[in-house]
């Protein structure tokens, strides 16, 4: 497995694979037209290279030339300084082959070598699969938050951080 940093031009693969995940991911979470909402808006092109021109940067996770998931993080995004791992997304098809594991170790070593003392994350509070594996690579729930993002639809998470 290799994990590799992406340049602007092939951000589309981040956009491709949140929208070959979130349906899945989301099913028994949100519905199907905040998913929707969500993806267009969260994953729209122009949006990712904004973020990609504010400092976030996009990891893909690949194996024998397909590509399994990817993160998005941004360094000094709180006091601390901590990083916040925006986004964290497997195909289906490649949850269990240790993508997942790969990719937020990979993240959490970039942010330790730049100095930042925790880890921060977004995780939607009924995603249990999600937070179980956030706690097993030793994350802590911080508190919970709701956030409005428009058209009548709120983001309900938990938030965690990992101590670097």
């Amino acid at each position: 497995m290799k994990i590799r940093q992406l340049a602007k031009k092939e951000l589309s693969t981040v956009q491709s694979i949140a929208h070959r995940t979130w349906p899945s991911t989301f099913a028994n979470i949100l519905s199907p037209e905040q998913i929707d909402y969500m993806l267009n808006w969260m994953y729209d092109l122009k949006m990712l290279e904004s973020q990609l021109e504010k400092g976030h940067t996009f990891l893909l996770a690949e194996e024998n030339g397909e590509e399994l998931g990817f993160a998005g993080f941004e360094l000094n995004y709180s006091e601390g300084p901590k990083a916040k791992l925006h986004k964290i997304y497997l195909l289906p098809e490649a949850q269990g082959k240790g993508a997942g594991k790969a990719l937020l170790l990979e993240v959490a070593d970039r942010a330790r070598k730049a100095g930042q003392q925790g880890l921060l994350l977004n995780v939607n509070k009924y995603n249990q699969k999600a937070i179980d594996f956030y706690l097993k690579m030793g994350f802590v729930e911080i508190y919970k938050e709701v956030i409005d993002i428009g058209n009548g639809y709120v983001m309900d998470d938990v938030v965690m951080e990992l101590n670097l």
